[in-house]
């Protein structure tokens, strides 16, 4: 903390402003018990200013207690659906509904984030990638974090109750449930985790098209698949990239449990060849046009392509080399989605 103390001369900080220095040295005595008062108060008390970057600090734990990342890609998702949902009606997505609707989803997401952060703040600390969050730095503690969690996600239950329907909150509920209650925990038991977590992980555009048509219809369950099947060559490169950090604290992903990485590589190439026929989904029910369905094609097998380039991992002892071949797939799979997603809103755009 910032300690602010007067000095002890009156020519260097005046205690009385109205004062010239002449005048103060005319009346020393009158000067001198006041200035030795403040001076010995603010020694002692001292006046207390924000530590610098405090502020900056603050802000910065907020957005990792409700994974501010994650919550903006399920954000994006959620529009993807309502747009796409709202398209299938043959009305604007531009209306205050989106709105309303990816706030609610985004609070929903942050909330989840938060309690999947207070249940996983034991093992967060035994990662550096994780150590410095704010529950297991001790920067939140754990009942504010819990108490945020739940704050942000019953807020945005009842947001989506007001402005949606009962078939998206209970949705996103059931999202939150999983995610948080059986996705969390098994994390530490089974690499069947990745499975099941990838199954909340694909809510966002499913609760988008429900808040747009009030129910579930087999365009929605493309796009939930499309998201579905995205994720494995993703938390693959991930797994594999961070795997010492998922050893050294317990979790259970494949890379731990199999470390030669056959199994890794394997399963990530089955879900990125599944990922063209998937993708293409959409074009199949109507929802697009061939322009859709051609460029959905070429950027499946450009991620593929990266994830064929993946299996270089059994074959390269460097362990730098062997990381950044993962991290290429996981950058590549970041931007493949929201360039796929993009795609098809542009395609239903002119297709309707």
């Amino acid at each position: 903390m910032v300690k602010v103390v007067f000095p002890r001369s009156a020519r260097e900080c005046p205690v009385f402003p109205h004062m010239t220095p002449a005048s103060q040295a005319a009346h020393p005595d009158s000067l001198a018990p006041h200035a030795e008062e403040s001076h010995t108060h603010h020694t002692h008390a001292g006046l207390h200013a924000p530590s610098p970057g405090t502020t900056a600090t603050l802000i910065h734990d907020l957005r990792e207690l409700f994974k501010v990342r994650v919550t903006g890609m399920v954000v994006i998702t959620g529009w993807a659906g309502f747009y796409l949902g709202s398209m299938q009606s043959g009305i604007s997505s531009v209306q205050t509904g989106l709105l309303y609707t990816l706030v609610g989803i985004g609070l929903v997401s942050s909330g989840a984030g938060a309690l999947n952060q207070a249940l996983e703040r034991t093992t967060d600390a035994l990662m550096p990638r994780t150590a410095d969050r704010p529950l297991p730095s001790g920067r939140i503690s754990l009942s504010m974090g819990i108490l945020a969690g739940l704050g942000a996600l019953f807020l945005g239950a009842w947001w989506l109750l007001l402005h949606t329907n009962l078939l998206t909150v209970s949705l996103a509920l059931l999202t939150a449930f999983t995610y948080v209650a059986v996705y969390t925990p098994l994390k530490r038991v089974t690499t069947l985790a990745t499975f099941i977590g990838a199954f909340p992980g694909a809510m966002g555009p499913l609760l988008g098209w429900t808040a747009a048509r009030g129910r579930i219809e087999w365009p929605a369950v493309a796009l939930f698949a499309i998201l579905f099947v995205w994720q494995f060559p993703h938390f693959m490169a991930i797994a594999w990239m961070y795997r010492d950090d998922y050893a050294r604290a317990g979790i259970r992903m494949l890379p731990v449990a199999q470390p030669d990485g056959l199994s890794t590589v394997v399963e990530a190439l089955f879900y990125a060849v599944l990922m063209i026929p998937v993708s293409l989904a959409p074009w199949k029910l109507g929802l697009a046009g061939p322009v859709y369905a051609v460029l959905a094609t070429l950027l499946g097998l450009v991620y593929l392509a990266y994830t064929i380039r993946f299996t270089r991992i059994l074959r390269t002892p460097d362990p730098k080399e062997n990381r950044m071949i993962a991290r290429d797939l996981m950058k590549v799979s970041v931007i493949y989605l929201p360039v796929l997603l993009t795609t098809l809103m542009l395609s239903a755009t002119a297709s309707h």
